[in-house]
């Protein structure tokens, strides 16, 4: 029997608060709570948890700042966004900057209950089976791109790219498997588990974005392909003269 789970929750309203704890819990997980944002990141850099839920409208720090500053620190922590900004910019927004689902107020206890047992599956699933040395090369190199996955650090032709935790996320599952084509269903479920509205526009986002760091032409671009009727998938090296 495994441990019990932790969870951070961040949100400032104490009723909400109070009733996802006792859902979390009934499930299984150890909750523990930060009623603004400053002492909720400071929690969470401190004694990281298996899994974050982060409201957007905090005190002191706003979720947004929150999920920035822990993303630079602790990229892999499972990070879910609860707030009441429900547009389709918010929720693009949410997911560039680190968010792995976002789930808008008001809502179910018990959908909330399932995204993070569904999450956090995916985690034990990821660390148990694909064990992280096995399924991403320590370095990438192609034509002037370099990824450094354990540094999180990727430069083109010697000068650093700037890039988001989610575009850097996508580049090394690209990098990772050359010729491989992935479905937007597919990137989804690997950087974005679960479903939410307008998930295959984030994909495009990302995509394009991405292309505009690393491609000198993003509008043919030599790195990152599209497969048509398919979706998208990292180019096969080329041989000589090609």
């Amino acid at each position: 029997m495994r441990p019990a789970e932790r969870i951070l929750l961040i949100e400032d309203d104490r009723d909400i608060a109070g009733i996802v704890s006792s859902a979390l819990s009934d499930e299984g997980y150890r909750v523990e709570y930060a009623a603004d944002g400053r002492t909720g990141l400071d929690r969470a850099l401190r004694d990281p948890p298996d899994l974050v839920i982060l409201d957007l409208g905090l005190p002191l720090l706003d979720g947004m700042n929150v999920c920035r500053r822990l993303r630079q620190r602790d990229p892999a922590t499972p990070l879910i966004m609860l707030t009441a900004r429900g547009t389709e910019a918010d929720r693009v927004r949410g997911l560039e900057i680190g968010a792995d689902e976002y789930v808008v107020k008001p809502f179910g206890v018990r959908e909330l209950a399932a995204r993070v047992n569904a999450l956090l599956r995916r985690v034990r699933t990821d660390r148990e089976i694909r064990p992280a040395a096995e399924r991403v090369p320590a370095r990438i190199e192609r034509e002037g791109l370099v990824v450094d996955p354990g540094r999180r650090m990727a430069s083109l032709r010697g000068r650093a790219v700037d890039l988001t935790a989610k575009e850097f996320d996508l580049l090394v599952l690209f990098a990772s498997n050359p010729g491989r084509a992935w479905t937007r269903a597919e990137l989804l479920e690997h950087l974005w588990p679960g479903e939410y509205e307008g998930g295959g526009h984030t994909v495009n986002s990302h995509i394009n974005r991405l292309r505009a760091k690393i491609e000198a032409d993003p509008a043919h671009p030599r790195f990152v392909e599209t497969v048509w009727g398919v979706g998208y998938r990292f180019a096969e090296r080329r041989g000589a003269g090609t």
